[in-house]
């Protein structure tokens, strides 16, 4: 025979089950809608702190250049237009990057000395690859001083034309719109120069 519960029984179980809805619904609210990865964005939809990066130009139109950047538009990282990389042209030097990569740190400081020494003589742009923290590559773009524009590629849009096995990737687009691709990390200021100089025949 069956022994039916004790009302003793019954009301530890019902404390234990309130208990347990107390804690899960705790959880809940803690977490709220910042779950890994989330974003802290402003009103509007962009990425907290863009403001705080040079804004991408508005970029006139061209045709494609031989041998030249493959025509994908991307998003700026910071305000301003989506611009098509078929219509740039140098003397310029494109960096792709990542918060996330060791060695993009390393190289950071010779991108900054590069754009301050650099002045009119030539353009810099940076791209954010397959980044899911816009937040942290903002604040990572203005902890090194990278005052100017920065492009994202959300989704490897530029992993086969570029060839990327992974960041960094330096690309030097000369006047005609030609590129030569750089695809292992700068070591040193001096390097960094010298292939300015002798890809887009610019001396600093």
């Amino acid at each position: 025979m069956i022994t039916p519960p004790s009302p003793r029984t019954t009301a530890a179980r019902r404390w234990v089950a309130v208990l347990a809805t107390v804690a899960v619904l705790g959880l809940l609210v803690a977490c709220g809608d910042d779950k890994p990865g989330s974003v802290a964005k402003e009103p509007g939809g962009t990425v907290a702190g863009a403001d705080q990066l040079q804004a991408c130009p508005s970029v006139q139109s061209r045709q494609p250049a031989p041998k030249g950047l493959p025509e994908i538009s991307l998003p700026c990282l910071g305000k301003g237009p989506d611009i098509r990389l078929s219509d740039l042209r140098g003397p310029l030097v494109i960096n792709v990057w990542a918060q996330w990569c060791g060695p993009c740190r390393e190289e950071a400081p010779y991108l900054a000395e590069l754009h301050r020494k650099a002045g009119d003589k030539l353009q810099l742009l940076g791209i954010d690859y397959i980044d899911t923290r816009p937040d942290l590559a903002v604040k990572f773009a203005v902890d090194h001083k990278w005052d100017y524009p920065h492009l994202v590629d959300r989704d490897k849009q530029l992993q086969q034309p570029f060839r990327i096995a992974g960041p960094p990737v330096t690309a030097f687009v000369d006047k005609s719109g030609a590129v030569y691709y750089h695809r292992k990390p700068i070591t040193s200021q001096q390097e960094l120069d010298q292939l300015v100089k002798d890809k887009l025949g610019v001396s600093l």
